[in-house]
């Protein structure tokens, strides 16, 4: 079976396809202003890579977010389209916990993945690390004050992972099957599915403010 595994939530995009259980294929792919158009052609590149191709897929799993809205748009519409193509399954990762379901060397316990959510704050997942190398998601993600974050890491005892700590992990899709292994990926419906953004996209903001309501639903 081959799982093409993709996400974008923090930092690079990421990509991993994996023959059965092994990773046949990885690759990282700036993303911001004028970068975003290079993911599609890199999935493209991986899969060849691997020796397969975008119909050949039989389940793809996408980073859930939260983190950059633009990337997990893009990366999330690339999921769905190749989902809906190969007639694939589609599951939802929570992508922060990628950074440490991604590294294979971390010890077993409990970690607190930070990204940054701009504006003073950030995003925070806590997860959890067993010794035989599953990775547990154990609280949802959540937008955080630094007093709030703070008051989080000395309650629970977790190590700070990720946004400006000095084990500055980053998410990569290559953690799919470790998040597999620990329940944390869930199917989803292609036609429905939207990542979670963690706040409202920077426009829409201004839109809101400018017209007095909600911006209306596509």
């Amino acid at each position: 079976m081959i799982t093409l595994a993709l996400d974008a939530a923090s930092g690079p995009g990421t990509i991993a396809v994996f023959d059965g259980d092994r990773l046949a294929a990885e690759a990282e792919v700036p993303m911001g202003a004028r970068s975003g158009d290079r993911f599609f052609p890199s999935v493209l590149d991986a899969l060849r890579e691997a020796g397969t191709r975008a119909s050949l897929v039989s389940r793809v799993c996408c980073g859930a977010g939260p983190g950059s809205f633009t990337s997990l748009r893009i990366v999330g519409a690339i999921a769905k389209g190749i989902a809906e193509g190969a007639r694939a399954s589609l599951h939802a990762m929570p992508s922060l916990a990628l950074a440490v379901a991604a590294d294979p060397l971390l010890p077993a316990g409990r970690y607190l993945v930070l990204s940054d959510a701009l504006r003073g704050e950030c995003f925070a997942q806590m997860c959890e690390r067993t010794a035989d190398g599953r990775v547990l998601v154990t609280r949802p993600a959540e937008r955080l004050t630094p007093d709030a974050l703070s008051t989080l890491a000395a309650g629970t005892g977790a190590r700070l992972v990720g946004f400006t700590q000095a084990d500055a992990l980053v998410p990569h899709a290559r953690g799919a099957l470790a998040l597999e292994r620990g329940g944390a990926l869930s199917i989803v419906d292609v036609a429905a599915w939207e990542p979670v953004y963690g706040r409202l996209a920077e426009a829409q903001v201004k839109w809101e403010a400018a017209h007095g309501r909600p911006l209306p639903a596509a």
